[in-house]
């Protein structure tokens, strides 16, 4: 009887509790992550990436890297599971205060610079309609909400997974 009463106290602390962190690797299916291990590494100066940088903008893959690089292949019992992702922000549309409410989310800093960019099923983008301040992209967060599995196709991206954000905050030390 103790133990049940003990339960049912604990209830509500559990439904605060953030969801456990996905890793990105998770959202690509098993297949694009042997892919991804065994292919060469790429460089800035490598023919394939020869003019491209500065020239494509945005997160678009430039032509001739690896089919994962472009990958869209998604993990379909991902779809509609609420998560917790870090990542970094690609600010896509502010709010009337100057806060971001719609970005995309990628692995690592600087991917709108970087060449090549994550692939597909490597971006997620995120709602936020309460919008949160971000005064240096190169600073990470956590984005919690639901994941759902939706192409995205605009001139700076494609993603192969969207987000509705319930929260987003900068990632503080004491995370880590």
């Amino acid at each position: 009887m103790r133990r049940l009463l003990l339960s049912l106290l604990l209830i509500p602390l559990l439904s605060h509790a953030e969801p456990a962190e996905l890793d990105w690797l998770e959202l690509m299916p098993r297949e694009d992550q042997k892919a991804l291990e065994a292919m060469p590494e790429i460089s800035h100066d490598s023919p394939e990436m020869a003019g491209t940088f500065g020239q494509q903008g945005g997160l678009k893959q430039p032509a001739g890297l690896p089919a994962v690089m472009y990958s869209k292949h998604t993990v379909a019992r991902l779809d509609g599971k609420t998560i917790r992702l870090g990542g970094y922000p690609v600010p896509l549309e502010n709010d009337a205060a100057g806060k971001v409410t719609l970005l995309f989310l990628v692995p690592y800093p600087g991917a709108c610079i970087h060449v090549p960019p994550p692939p597909p099923n490597q971006i997620v983008l995120v709602r936020y309609p309460k919008g949160i301040e971000l005064e240096d992209i190169y600073e990470p967060l956590w984005v919690i909400g639901k994941l759902h599995i939706e192409a995205v196709n605009n001139d700076l991206a494609e993603a192969a997974y969207a987000l509705d954000a319930d929260n987003v905050r900068l990632v503080q030390e004491a995370d880590l």
